[in-house]
């Protein structure tokens, strides 16, 4: 089997000292005992505990983006986003007690929420792309904020959700997008054209199952 990266293990060393300590109650040193690997190989990795972050949320990313759902392709975007943000949290899942900390953390540090929020962009940027919303322009850059800041509401919900089927998460999925169909369809209507916000409240709106939306290939699968 092979080995972990240095790198990888200061992202699990990381992630399981904040499964068990505040954020603030550990450093850099902590994590370097915790990975068993010398200050030197962690600066060559990472500058700082904060940017270990940006390495899990990159790795986040990878799980999904490689787990592509294919037969969506033909879907509604509202669909395939609610996949691939279903899909995102169960790539999160292994760490929820983690992030559960680093949330407590954020609320706490405004410089924190500042670099996260950064770090969410970048992600919410491939998590769009994945799902086909355009992310370039002005507007692109408004969509990519605006699933961050939806998705933040989403994980508030998922963190404490403690049941397998995520019943509480996918209904809180499921109005936040629908609300963020309606903001697209206010703006749009404030511009006085239907450019490609239009479009994209279209597309979020168009299509919704009657039943409960879908959670993921793994609940087909499972059945």
């Amino acid at each position: 089997m092979q080995q972990p990266s240095i790198r990888d293990r200061i992202i699990d060393a990381t992630m399981v000292l904040a499964a068990h300590r505040d954020w603030e109650t550990f450093d850099i040193a902590d994590v370097a005992r915790q990975a068993e690997v010398s200050l030197s190989e962690f600066r060559d990795c990472f500058p700082s505990k904060g940017a270990v972050l940006a390495g899990l949320a990159r790795r986040i990313d990878q799980a999904v983006l490689a787990d592509e759902a294919k037969e969506l392709v033909d879907e509604p975007a509202r669909e395939r986003l609610f996949d691939v943000l279903m899909r995102r949290l169960d790539a999160m899942t292994p760490y929820k007690a983690a992030i559960r900390s680093i949330m407590k953390a954020v609320r706490r540090d405004p410089l924190m929420l500042l670099a996260m929020n950064q770090m969410a962009i970048n992600s919410m940027r491939f998590m769009l792309a994945s799902a086909g919303i355009d992310t370039e322009g002005p507007l692109g850059a408004l969509r990519i904020q605006g699933g961050v800041l939806l998705f933040a509401r989403v994980v508030e919900v998922w963190v404490d959700d403690e049941d397998k089927d995520m019943a509480k998460t996918m209904a809180r999925l499921d109005r936040e997008l629908d609300q963020a169909g309606k903001i697209i369809h206010k703006i749009e209507g404030f511009a006085g054209a239907k450019g490609p916000l239009h479009s994209l409240c279209e597309r979020l709106q168009a299509g919704r199952s009657a039943s409960r939306p879908r959670r993921s290939r793994r609940d087909s699968e499972a059945a």
